[in-house]
Order: C-alpha cells, then sequence, then structure tokens
C-alpha cells in the first residue's frame, strides 16, 4: 500500500458506457457529463481527471488531466455502438491508477481516489478480466480508502455491483432517459463534491434517482 501525506488533491476517474444501446442518449450524456465538470470546476481543491469510454473497445479520452484542463467531451468522442465490456473497462483503469499511485512520489499520491461507473446494461464482451478478478482488485483498492460507486439502468444495479465488490449502498438504478440521464450526472457531482469535501460520500446521495425511478417507473 502505498501511503500519502494529506493534500487537496482527488482523483476522480469516470468509466461509461457507449455501448450501441446508449445510441438514442448520445448528446445527453455527453451534455450531462460537461455540465458535471463544469460544477466541479467551481468547487475549491484540486482534482486530476480520467475519463474512460467503453462498448467493445476502451478508450481514454481524458488520462489524469488537472480538472481546470479537461476540455469538454464531444459527440464525436462519444459515438455509441458495440457490446458492452465492463469488466475489462473497469479492470484495465483500476490497475492503471493503482501502479501509477504505487511508482509515484508519496505525496503525489492523491489524498482521496473516487470512481464511477456508468452502465445501461450487463457486461457481455470482456475478454481480460474476470467478475474474481475485477472484484479482488476493487476490495483490495477499498481498503486503502478509494470510493467506488455503480450507476446501472436497465439491470438490478445493487446486485450486479455486488459481483464487483461494490457495496449496495454505492450502487443505484437509474432510468435510462434524458430526464434520467441529466439527473444522473447532477447526483454524482453531489457525490464528487461529498468526496472531494470531507473524504465520504453522504448517506443519502442516491435518494434523488431512487425517488425518480419509483416514480417515473422503469
Amino acid at each position: 500500500m502505498t501511503q500519502n501525506v494529506i493534500n487537496d488533491l482527488t482523483e476522480l476517474v469516470f468509466i461509461l458506457d457507449r455501448s450501441g444501446s446508449m445510441a438514442g442518449l448520445a448528446g445527453d450524456t455527453v451534455g450531462g457529463f460537461n455540465s458535471m465538470l463544469a460544477k466541479q470546476r467551481r468547487e475549491a481543491g484540486r482534482a486530476l481527471v480520467t475519463t474512460v469510454l467503453f462498448n467493445t473497445e476502451i478508450s481514454t479520452v481524458h488520462d489524469r488531466l488537472p480538472l481546470n484542463e479537461v476540455p469538454d467531451m464531444t459527440e464525436s468522442d462519444y459515438v455509441p455502438g458495440g457490446c458492452t465490456a465492463l469488466l475489462d473497462a473497469v479492470g484495465r483503469t483500476v490497475e492503471r491508477v493503482a501502479d501509477i499511485h504505487k511508482y509515484i512520489r508519496p505525496e503525489d499520491v492523491p489524498e482521496k481516489t473516487m470512481f464511477v461507473i456508468t452502465t445501461d446494461g450487463l457486461e457481455n464482451s470482456s475478454r481480460q478480466y474476470s467478475y474474481e478478478k475485477v472484484r479482488s482488485l476493487i476490495e483490495a483498492r477499498k481498503r486503502e480508502g478509494w470510493e467506488f460507486i455503480f450507476l446501472g439502468a436497465n439491470i438490478d444495479a445493487a446486485s450486479e455491483a455486488a459481483r464487483f465488490g461494490i457495496a449496495p449502498d454505492r450502487a443505484v438504478r437509474y432510468k435510462s432517459d434524458s430526464a434520467g440521464t441529466a439527473l444522473n450526472f447532477d447526483v454524482i457531482s453531489d457525490a464528487v463534491s461529498s468526496v472531494r469535501y470531507c473524504a465520504n460520500i453522504a448517506p443519502d446521495w442516491k435518494e434523488r434517482v431512487e425517488k425518480d425511478v419509483k416514480k417515473r417507473g422503469k
């Protein structure tokens, strides 16, 4: 385990589904993500942002960029298609960030690290990582204080998150439409702000999403 000194730096990692089922929500996803970034730029403290998009393939749009230097995502970045290699996206990214923290100077290791995983479907095309391997990776990082939240549409988010080693109180199912996507990123922003301020996610972080799903149905 790499020990860090207390600093005001947060490692923010966003893993976003861009499989074919997201085709009707590309504009809403891009707009919601950019709105979330805009809110975070107004917050105190420093942050590094990594954004990983996945379908059958995995691509990194932002690679540990200082928050204020992160360009907005565009619809040319986010082009839905393909299947859902969720395990490969999560496993590869967790290992990469952990390796970076291992080899940089202790004083440069971010005080807080948070992963936000968003998908609108179940894993169906990973080739490198299994549930067991990813769960082991996440559980090891959680012991170091890393935070993980899992937001899933069209699936039992809590059950799927558990297969990744993410607790039910860090998972929520959201409604996969324009309004649900906008609310999703608003709630993500609040959860990120909570971690950046106090290193803990507020207990009621997902309440608005749950109420929305209950009110409007699946």
